[in-house]
């Protein structure tokens, strides 16, 4: 069975997570794969690493899950999202959303991957091709929307 959450030291598998979003009532499916670049900020980048506090991220990504079934009437929802090295090309991050009309996927999806960053005790290391190293995006916030 393939979790609606999970944190992952490995390679996602968004196809696989694809086959658990099949639903009649869904007329869209959204799937966002958040990839490692080769470059950030005009840096040219290696690879990227990814440490997280795993129980307590798992349980930030359910509750975005719910909220965002809430709020954008989905019918169904899945995060995942690698920690460890993720060589470029890879993803990092795979949301799939799906809803009755297209609109409310998009939007979702977006929604899940800004407030990812914002939330959720994922950190983010880069290394870049001069050999130096640094920790991108680290401004979370543990508090949800009422």
């Amino acid at each position: 069975m393939i979790p609606w959450v999970a944190v992952l030291d490995g390679p996602l598998d968004a196809m696989a997570l694809r086959s658990v979003m099949e639903d009649p009532h869904a007329g869209a499916l959204v799937l966002f794969e958040g990839r490692a670049r080769d470059h950030h900020e005009g840096r040219p980048v290696l690879e990227l690493a990814y440490e997280a506090y795993v129980p307590m991220a798992e349980k930030e990504l359910g509750l975005l899950r719910e909220r965002a079934i809430e709020r954008y009437g989905l019918t169904r929802c899945a995060i995942h999202h690698r920690i460890g090295v993720v060589p470029l090309t890879e993803a990092a991050v795979v949301v799939a959303a799906s809803s009755a009309h297209r609109a409310e996927s998009f939007q979702a999806a977006a929604w899940i991957m800004d407030e990812i960053k914002q939330r959720v005790p994922i950190w983010k290391r880069e290394r870049y091709k001069d050999g130096s190293e640094s920790w991108v995006e680290c401004t979370h916030r543990f508090q949800m929307e009422p």
